[in-house]
């Protein structure tokens, strides 16, 4: 006899790197745009706020709200504004380490999981056609940082140092260790 199927987790974004890691992982998930608006502050604040958004429309399943913000030397990096803004930001990070932030928040009525993930990612050093050649590629825009590491984006990084799929735009490890901890055997985990 076969196991119900697991409930969707809603997912308070719209985001389609979210949802294709969701599809990947196999997690059966809804997507509710969240009533949020994002201001200048902390990717875990935002994460909250998009989850809370939606919570009060839809009973007991779980919300899944994410945000991610790429730091390098106590700077935050969003999106690039247009070609010369990406580049500077891809010259700016060359040769350097940088942090990428998630916040993640799993919350229903009864209880709510609010974490923090970092992974840090080294460039190698970029010359004029490295940048060049990745900036007219327009795979920059609408990225944290200017880059897309799971695409041509991949050919700036180094090394990596932490959860992947996270630089990507979710915390996927993080994400599985709560559903196994919250909901053993619902999604397949735990």
């Amino acid at each position: 006899m076969s196991a119900p199927p697991a409930p969707p987790l809603i997912l308070a974004s719209t985001s389609p790197r979210r949802r294709e890691i969701l599809e990947q992982l196999r997690i059966p998930f809804m997507v509710m745009p969240p009533a949020y608006e994002e201001l200048a502050g902390d990717p875990v604040t935002h994460a909250v706020g998009k989850a809370e958004s939606v919570l009060a429309g839809v009973g007991d399943q779980p919300v899944l709200g994410c945000d991610t913000e790429v730091v390098c030397e106590g700077r935050v990096y969003g999106k690039a504004e247009n070609q010369a803004d990406a580049e500077a930001m891809l010259e700016s990070l060359a040769g350097k380490t940088h942090e990428v932030v998630s916040g993640l928040a799993l919350i229903t009525p009864v209880w709510r999981e609010v974490h923090r993930e970092v992974t840090r990612v080294t460039f190698r050093p970029l010359d004029a056609r490295d940048l060049a050649h990745y900036v007219a590629s327009f795979e920059w825009e609408g990225r944290a940082g200017a880059y897309a590491i799971q695409g041509l984006g991949a050919s700036l990084v180094e090394r990596i140092e932490g959860d992947y799929l996270n630089v990507v735009g979710l915390p996927a490890g993080l994400l599985v260790r709560l559903l196994a901890e919250h909901f053993p055997g619902v999604y397949g985990f735990g």
